[in-house]
């Protein structure tokens, strides 16, 4: 099976990347090539700014390419715990960022005629048992009734016009919800990006950042460069000068396996609204149909770091799981299997914020397609006008005790969470 992310090897290459060693001054420079960076740098450059672009890999190459390819509205939280934490304003401010969030990439990819398959096409979550239900039902009343965000209740018979599997007891629908191709939209975003003049390096780590009188000195092993300012959007990466981020963000691998193509006979009984589809439980799953009639499988199958061998195992796992809530494909081929890594934040809450003149977004816990791309356009409003749209400036982000970047913790989160998985 192909390691490489179904997203990637179907996208192509980027055709606009800079050549030559990294070299000059510029208005601002952008660490990570994914959909923060690359929105960050589009909008940047559209205004005028000079922009450099350093990318330890390939353009979308980590967590913005190996995801889903879920763009939805919504926050993944218990409406109920973030009211009670954060006050129904705050708390209608998180819920309406993330609705903001896929309007801007339908803008963008309409802006600049990205070809990523793009639709609105409704996420729904799936009741993985009975008593699970109810906890939806509440959450449609709370969000309905405080954020107007025109949820629908589907009980069980309903549920059976949705979706061709027999394990699930209702669902939770947010129709607005969109899905699309997240390889072939990070690099239409780059050669918009590129068209407009940013510099685009890829396979050039940033090894050093220096802050001095005229802003900040940049070494990677491909040259020097000086910059005014610097956006860093690296998730969870575990390459260059980082260490501050790395003991706030914990990396923890999430994985996908998709099947070879099916017949269209087959997707219309299993997923026949071809929607965004996630399950109920604590560790669940979530999956929908490809562009090309694939279906892809993803979740937390393994508390683990992404690599190779445990890209495997979560494999099997998937592939387990994907046979139980679709029997018919027992007999179906795995034509894809991978993992990344999602940047964990403690309250699974993203952080952006601004510290002379340098300025970051991360910490998107698993929902970063659409967040990343608004955090990337609040960045740059940010750098060319001054203005701030950030909802999570208020937010403090202490340290995570005992954790310097490597999650030695995972195995135990990962029994506990399974242990309230059959409780709850």
């Amino acid at each position: 099976m192909p390691t490489t992310p179904y997203w990637l090897d179907t996208a192509p290459r980027l055709t606009r990347g800079a050549e030559g060693p990294v070299a000059g001054r510029y208005d601002v420079a952008v660490v990570g090539a994914g959909l923060t960076g690359l929105s960050s740098a589009l909008r940047l450059a559209r205004s005028g700014a000079s922009v450099l672009v350093l990318d330890a890999g390939t353009v979308v190459g980590e967590a913005s390419g190996r995801n889903g390819g879920q763009c939805n509205t919504g926050m993944a939280h218990d409406y109920a715990a973030v009211i009670e934490a954060h006050g129904r304003d705050t708390a209608a401010c998180f819920h309406h960022a993330y609705a903001a969030a896929v309007t801007e990439v339908e803008t963008l990819v309409a802006d600049h005629g990205i070809d990523c398959d793009f639709r609105r096409c409704g996420k729904l979550k799936l009741a993985a048992k009975p008593e699970h239900y109810d906890g939806l039902a509440r959450a449609h009343t709370l969000m309905n009734r405080e954020f107007e965000a025109g949820t629908e209740l589907l009980d069980a018979q309903q549920i059976r016009h949705e979706i061709g599997a027999e394990a699930f007891h209702g669902g939770l629908l947010m129709p607005d919800a969109a899905q699309l191709h997240v390889g072939r939209f990070g690099v239409g975003l780059a050669e918009a990006a590129a068209r407009h003049g940013a510099a685009i390096h890829e396979h050039t780590a940033l090894t050093g950042l220096q802050r001095n009188a005229h802003g900040f000195a940049l070494q990677t092993a491909n040259g020097r460069a000086q910059a005014d300012q610097v956006v860093l959007a690296t998730g969870a990466s575990r390459t260059g000068p980082l260490g501050w981020f790395r003991r706030r963000i914990v990396p923890v691998g999430s994985f996908i396996v998709v099947t070879e193509p099916l017949a269209g006979a087959t997707l219309d009984r299993l997923l026949p609204r071809r929607r965004n589809y996630v399950t109920s439980r604590i560790i669940g799953n979530y999956f929908r149909a490809t562009p090309d009639d694939r279906l892809l499988f993803g979740g937390r199958a393994r508390f683990s770091m992404s690599g190779a061998t445990a890209d495997q195992k979560a494999g099997a796992i998937l592939r387990r799981g994907l046979c139980e809530t679709f029997p018919d494909l027992a007999d179906t081929a795995i034509d894809y299997c991978w993992g990344g890594l999602v940047d964990m934040t403690q309250d699974r809450l993203p952080r952006a914020g601004e510290d002379r003149g340098l300025h970051y977004a991360m910490g998107y816990s698993g929902h970063g397609v659409q967040m990343s791309v608004h955090m990337g356009g609040v960045l740059a409003e940010r750098i060319a006008t001054g203005n701030s749209r950030n909802p999570w400036a208020h937010l403090s982000w202490p340290a995570i005790p005992g954790h310097f970047g490597t999650p030695w913790f995972l195995p135990a989160v990962g029994a506990w969470y399974r242990i309230k998985d059959r409780l709850r």
